[in-house]
């Protein structure tokens, strides 16, 4: 469904961006997805709200380490983020940033998972995350791309409680999805074509009525293309860097669509 008022437990709740040049890529976003963003005041450090159609769809903030790369957090729901903190540990993650208030808007901290993945934990109060999904310009799909693939599994069973079901299992694809209320929201993919010092990492994927025009308007817009269009047995796909080379993926919508 293309809007969501909250998000399934454990499940990916919202997107921010660290950026090196939040005016620009502000503008670069609006440019390419239409999307349209409010920014805070000082008390929240300028943070950037983008929104899709009139919902919440991701946030942009600047990057608080000159030598951190431009990248993009990826959030999981907790009801308890204290609590989550403590089974990230058990689970064998680490616990990179605390658990923090942000106003009353909610709680949040930031792990590393047992590949040394970033995730980070939001646990909503007023707000309740992304609210627009399998839209044109809009979050369709969430993965982990693991270099320890059965401890990563285990690791989000225990800190975040996920449900899940594996749909690879060969030589070639070994990969697990999660499931909440029903439906996939996630998945972890068993990531061994990942070259020698490439460290374990989220991507999320968004949706695209035609992921060729997508990619042209990026390039247009100062962008570049890590994975050029190719069609696979799961849509239409390329990966692709905003100016500042945070990188995300694109899906096509089309089979999405027609299911």
């Amino acid at each position: 469904m293309p809007f969501r008022e909250t998000a399934p437990s454990g499940a990916p709740i919202w997107f921010d961006l660290s950026s090196s040049d939040p005016e620009r890529m502000r503008d670069f976003y609006a440019g390419v997805f239409g999307w349209t963003y409010e920014v805070s005041g000082d008390e929240f450090g300028n943070y950037v709200m983008f929104r899709h159609n009139g919902r919440d769809v991701a946030g942009l903030g600047a990057k608080q380490q000159p030598d951190q790369p431009d990248a993009w957090m990826i959030y999981l729901q907790t009801d308890d983020a204290d609590a989550t903190a403590v089974k990230v540990r058990e689970a064998g993650g680490t616990v990179v940033m605390d658990p923090m208030d942000i106003a009353d808007l909610g709680r949040f901290l930031i792990a590393a998972d047992t590949s040394g993945a970033l995730v980070a934990a939001w646990q909503p109060r007023q707000h309740q995350g992304t609210q627009i999904w399998n839209e044109d310009g809009a979050p369709f799909w969430v993965e982990m791309h693991a270099t320890d693939y059965p401890a990563a599994v285990e690791f989000y069973k225990s800190a975040f409680a996920w449900d899940t079901e594996i749909t690879g299992d060969s030589d070639d694809f070994r990969y697990t999805v999660q499931i909440a209320d029903g439906v996939q929201v996630a998945g972890i993919m068993d990531a061994e074509f990942l070259p020698p010092g490439v460290p374990a990492n989220w991507h999320f994927y968004l949706g695209c009525d035609d992921v060729d025009a997508t990619v042209a308007k990026i390039v247009e817009h100062g962008g570049s293309v890590n994975m050029s269009p190719e069609d696979t047995p799961f849509g239409r796909l390329a990966g692709v860097a905003d100016p500042g080379g945070a990188g995300f993926m694109l899906s096509s919508l089309s089979d999405w669509k027609n299911a």
